[in-house]
């Protein structure tokens, strides 16, 4: 993920300490989020689509959100590892720009970043409907999980850009189309306006109106068909810290896409401290498929008891626990 000799050393004792001292800080992250943070997300999105899945008829509209969110959060989690033990540190071939590997995870990491930030954003814009008009067909289920398959379309078409990059580094340089194309910073520049820019604006919109519909005591409040309360405090949560832990790495994106390449050139220090604060983004970015299960595990009053009968019906089997035989029993005569 890093490595010194990657600059050229006509610079001082102390800019040499001190990229030292960033690769000691990145390697002791690296270790630490792939003992702990790894195989928590891995247990805690595996466990979030399985509950859900296992309980589809009590799935509510962010159920079905947070279930895409955790499904991009186990690709973002098995892309992690090969970054974390990339080539600037091991010299591990795999990682390297241009690559076959490295271009294809950073596609499905593209792809992952976006149906997280869209799904963010439509849980807000949906959980609005809800609030204004409780159990419409706009908000409903159904509609939603019509709703992720666009997600995910659209952040596969909006990835085809990196594609397009790739397959123009392995043809002929003679292709004027190609060569035009060859230009990392312009496909950065589409995932920031995309990726977050975009959201951004739809998720403060969202917000606002869900504070204002909020103030306002109507009949409908007490209609038995609308979200649990506890909802509202998952969706702030979900929106602050999705956009807190992805914030830094776009933000990354937008200074390459506009810092001149002279500078990237000649300014080694400027370079050295961009990579290192590059690498804590990146650690921001793949703590979300982390942070995010966590967050809707001890929030989400419903999951715990939708846990429970997932881990009874597997501890019963195919047959069946007792007492549900003896209810169904019972219903039958």
């Amino acid at each position: 993920m890093w490595s010194c000799e990657d600059f050229n050393y006509t610079d001082n004792n102390q800019d040499q300490r001190m990229c030292h001292d960033f690769h000691l800080v990145l390697f002791i992250f690296s270790i630490l989020y792939l003992i702990i943070c790894f195989p928590t997300s891995l247990c805690y999105n595996v466990q979030l689509v399985l509950v859900n899945l296992y309980n589809k008829a009590t799935m509510t509209m962010p159920d079905v959100y947070f279930v895409n969110m955790a499904i991009a959060g186990l690709i973002i989690n098995a892309v992690a590892p090969v970054y974390l033990l990339g080539p600037e540190y091991t010299k591990w071939s795999l990682w390297s720009f241009g690559n076959e590997v490295y271009i294809t995870l950073l596609i499905l990491f593209n792809i992952s970043s976006l149906v997280i930030m869209y799904s963010t954003t439509l849980l807000s814009l949906d959980y609005y409907i809800e609030c204004a008009l409780p159990r419409t067909y706009m908000s409903s289920v159904y509609n939603t999980k019509h709703v992720c398959g666009f997600i995910w379309g659209g952040a596969v078409l909006t990835s085809f850009s990196s594609l397009l990059f790739y397959i123009c580094n392995h043809v002929s340089t003679k292709i004027i189309e190609c060569s035009k194309m060859q230009n990392r910073e312009a496909a950065d520049a589409i995932m920031v306006l995309i990726g977050y820019v975009v959201p951004v604006l739809a998720v403060l919109y969202a917000l606002v109106l869900i504070l204002q519909i909020r103030k306002e005591t109507t009949p409908l409040d007490q209609d038995s068909g609308r979200l649990d309360p506890s909802v509202h405090r998952l969706l702030l949560v979900t929106v602050c810290t999705q956009f807190v832990l992805w914030t830094p790495y776009y933000a990354t994106l937008m200074v390459n896409t506009f810092t001149d390449i002279r500078v990237k050139s000649t300014d080694h220090r400027f370079m050295r401290t961009f990579h290192f604060i590059e690498g804590l983004s990146s650690f921001l970015a793949f703590s979300s498929s982390f942070v995010i299960p966590l967050l809707h595990r001890h929030i989400n009053k419903n999951f715990h008891s939708k846990l429970q009968r997932l881990l009874k019906k597997l501890h019963c089997g195919g047959q069946g626990c007792p007492h549900e035989r003896t209810v169904v029993q019972q219903v039958m005569t």
